[in-house]
């Protein structure tokens, strides 16, 4: 939708876009009862007065509420309200970032002089500026992101109850490391100084437990979690708190894996790692750099036929959902493997300069930062088999349900991870296994990738469950 500026607010920048749905909270105002818009609209003012030739502002206030509890017996309960106010400037082709949590007048008055002063003295960024006027985003989509539901803390405590106790109902759970539940609302404001100004808002709600089975030095330890923008889509606290107490139990007893070449297959909980590597590899910055494994692979094959990788910041409800990027540049849904070819890089303002392309709206954005490009919500296409058929001709293999620590080489493409799960024998999950090691090289391993039909949208990155032939396990 689209409104007219609030009153007295955002005049540098012309058109208001709002997504805005309810009353707003506390934190949109400042001290001194000026709005979010008037306080960017005053910034970006003050700077081109003092002698700065463009700036940015960006403001991100937030409302927060969440609860633990352990063994039955309620623990934590934390709220929070802030603000944080990220300001940028340019002169010439020098720019200079500050941020504050102080949304004084004083305290801002200081912000932009401090703001103009750096930005003379700093080097020059030839690729540094504001965004194109001509991509700036000027009617978007309703995302339906927000949620007009504000939880209290007893609503919150019986969901995390809810949750736990069904956790450690589960034969086997000996004892637990507790249960969460979360309410959060976020508001983003951004405005520029050459014709964008822009609002959007966000609720979020979450569950989760952990528990423990088993006794001694036999203990293993797993976890469930739900979040969702609408409270209705939220998952029943008690099914989070089953699955949690499932995992624990499978994992018991665990064995290693005797060192060896297999297929390897990806639980949906951890498959969306695979291709935030993928996605990782195209950002503007590594591909300008020469630091990344696919920087000469565009309009190649970088996975089989079958398989397309899509970011989507428009879809409906969606975790990583947002109507215009962190520049105010018009986003869309794009897709970055096409039939298994690399289409596109991800790129903002800056990076696409540096190759001569234009920004793909993919600009992320902290207060203290500039704009840098990340993905939203991003996602691999379901396949045709099953998750079973994935397995049922695997003599020997292993399926993965936790991956720890971090060990991929952006440059070469090496990728080393710890990794706990089940081994696969004739067709069949069987044993739990834990302490072995899964390597092999991204670039192989997209090739030899294999989508299962199971694609469920439960976080800000999604895959099915997913097969790689020829990895190296190393165990005992």
């Amino acid at each position: 939708m689209r409104s007219s500026p609030p009153e007295g607010g955002a005049a540098i920048a012309g058109t208001y876009i709002t997504l805005l749905q309810m009353t707003e909270p506390a934190t949109t105002s400042t001290p001194s009862g000026e709005s979010a818009a008037e306080l960017l609209d005053d910034l970006i003012r003050k700077a081109l007065v003092l002698g700065a030739d463009a700036a940015d502002a960006l403001r991100v206030g937030g409302v927060s509420l969440g609860v633990s509890q352990r063994l039955g017996k309620r623990e934590d309960l934390e709220r929070s309200e802030t603000i944080d106010v990220g300001f940028r400037v340019f002169i010439g082709k020098r720019q200079a970032i500050v941020s504050s949590t102080d949304t004084s007048p004083a305290a801002l008055a200081e912000l932009v002089e401090r703001a103009v002063a750096m930005a003379r003295v700093v080097p020059e960024d030839p690729y540094c500026g504001l965004a194109d006027p001509d991509l700036l985003a000027s009617v978007v989509d309703d995302l339906d992101l927000f949620d007009v539901h504000e939880c209290d803390a007893d609503e919150l405590y019986d969901r995390a109850a809810e949750a736990e106790d069904a956790a450690r109902a589960h034969p086997g759970i000996t004892n637990s490391e507790g249960a969460d539940a979360s309410w959060s609302v976020r508001t983003v404001d951004l405005a520029t100084s050459h014709g964008f100004a822009g609002r959007y808002q966000t609720s979020s709600y979450s569950v989760s437990a952990a528990v423990v089975a088993g006794e001694g030095t036999a203990m293993e330890r797993d976890y469930d979690y739900a979040v969702a923008r609408h409270l209705e889509d939220l998952e029943d606290a008690a099914d989070v708190g089953r699955r949690a107490g499932e995992r624990t139990v499978k994992r018991l007893n665990p064995r290693k894996a005797e060192t060896s070449q297999v297929p390897v297959v990806f639980d949906p909980r951890v498959s969306g790692g695979i291709v935030g590597h993928f996605s990782g590899a195209l950002t503007g910055p590594a591909v300008a750099r020469g630091t990344s494994f696919l920087k000469d692979r565009k309009g190649r094959q970088v996975f089989p036929t079958n398989v397309t990788v899509t970011d989507d910041p428009h879809r409906a409800r969606g975790l990583a959902s947002k109507p215009f990027d962190g520049e105010g540049v018009s986003n869309q849904r794009t897709v970055l493997a096409k039939s298994g070819v690399l289409e596109t890089w991800i790129l903002d303002s800056a990076s696409a300069r540096q190759l001569g392309l234009k920004t793909t709206g993919h600009a992320g954005r902290g207060a203290s930062s500039p704009p840098s490009p990340s993905t939203t919500n991003l996602y691999m296409d379901a396949g045709e088999p099953t998750p079973r058929d994935l397995v049922a001709d695997i003599s020997s293999g292993f399926y993965v349900t936790e991956l720890i620590g971090f060990g991929v080489n952006p440059i070469t493409g090496d990728y080393s991870r710890g990794a706990a799960g089940f081994w696969i024998e004739n067709g069949e999950i069987s044993r739990p296994v834990s302490e072995v090691t899964i390597a092999g090289n991204l670039k192989d391993m997209f090739m030899n990738l294999v989508p299962a039909n199971d694609l469920k949208f439960r976080y800000a990155t999604n895959a099915p469950t997913l097969r790689i032939d020829g990895m190296t396990v190393a165990g005992a």
